[in-house]
């Protein structure tokens, strides 16, 4: 029954995960939707109307971002689609050198590649549908976890009232204190992660561009977008400038290879810390451990929340096992062998002591 129990439950989380992911991401949207509907309350602005400006005031900072941003970066990827037969060119010189390999022959190996599914186009067809119904997908949950956010924001407390009547009538004060600190994590958290993008994003921008390497903005938008993943989101990003350098000189690939260890350097000791340490208060190991093993779990769209997730974790751990195992250690009343100890200790204090 255990056996049994147990692949249930196995099947129910996999099944559940996405699900679960989903609805973290949707409370993570809500709570600062809620704080400006909240703010705006105190100048008899309804709730309604103050949680739709907050979502606009998002909408607009996004908006913005990528408004400054964009022109480059549409730039900036038609010219490397324009270059994109030189670089591969290039690249294919490259890994021939490196593979003891004929450039031709390297040309070939990728033509009969690319040929298996121009001469099947059926090959391509399931890749291209799946992709496809991907996507679909993806707008479709990101425009209810964006609605869902939005009256969640506009009524939370119902919702706060509910999750608090699970718990008995003496412990919901402690539970209310909980989803407090909770919340306050996730929101040092939220804070951290913007002030990360803008200052990996401007380090990259500003290395790649003092190289004079092509396509900054491209590359430096790509990783602050990693950031999301700590300290794994950084090497991930650096594939592809890498790979761009290597299509011009090995030295050039060095050189950028250089500036995304200076900055992932800067992001374990300097941004990370101060995001995890003094916001989310995780320390750095359980955040590196923590996500691969949140990867496991939810898969590749729970690493974008696999801090959330793991504050979630270690807050629940030191309020529910923690917490009341010192409360107990320090009311417990000593055992038999302890109060004699003590009696005899007390009664050879009082035993006068002989003088010489």
């Amino acid at each position: 029954m255990l056996a049994f129990g147990l692949v249930v439950l196995g099947l129910l989380f996999e099944q559940l995960a996405t699900l679960l992911v989903a609805i973290l991401i949707t409370v993570l949207i809500a709570i600062p939707l809620s704080a400006v509907a909240t703010l705006l309350e105190r100048f008899r602005i309804p709730r309604a109307v103050g949680a739709l400006i907050g979502l606009l005031i998002g909408f607009g900072v996004l908006a913005g971002i990528l408004l400054l941003v964009i022109p480059a970066f549409v730039h900036e990827v038609r010219t490397f689609a324009d270059q994109a037969p030189s670089i591969f060119d290039a690249l294919k010189a490259k890994v021939a050198d490196a593979s003891g390999n004929q450039p031709s022959e390297v040309g070939v190996q990728i033509k009969d590649f690319i040929s298996g599914y121009t001469n099947d186009p059926a090959k391509l067809i399931g890749p291209v549908a799946t992709i496809g119904t991907s996507i679909v997908t993806a707008l479709a949950a990101i425009l209810v976890i964006l609605i869902t956010a939005y009256y969640m924001a506009v009524r939370p407390q119902p919702l706060v009232d509910g999750a608090l009547r699970i718990f008995p009538p003496d412990g919901r004060e402690r539970a209310r204190e909980v989803m407090e600190r909770i919340r306050g994590a996730w929101i040092g958290w939220m804070q951290g992660v913007l002030v990360g993008m803008l200052i990996n994003g401007f380090l990259l921008w500003a290395g790649l561009q003092l190289i004079g390497l092509d396509f900054a903005v491209l590359f430096a938008v790509f990783s602050a977008v990693l950031i999301l993943i700590p300290y794994f989101g950084t090497p991930l990003g650096a594939i592809p400038p890498v790979a761009y350098g290597l299509s011009q000189s090995p030295g050039t690939a060095l050189v950028v290879l250089a500036i995304y260890v200076g900055v992932h350097v800067i992001e374990s000791y300097v941004t990370m810390p101060l995001v995890m340490a003094n916001r989310v208060k995780l320390q750095p190991a359980v955040v590196a451990i923590g996500v691969i093993v949140v990867g496991e779990l939810f898969g590749f769209v729970g690493l974008f929340v696999a801090v959330p997730i793991l504050s979630l974790v270690v807050i629940l751990v030191d309020e529910l096992w923690v917490k009341p195992t010192e409360d107990r250690r320090r009311v417990e009343p000593a055992s038999d062998g302890e109060l004699s100890q003590v009696v005899a200790s007390t009664e050879i204090q009082k035993m006068p002591r002989a003088t010489p």
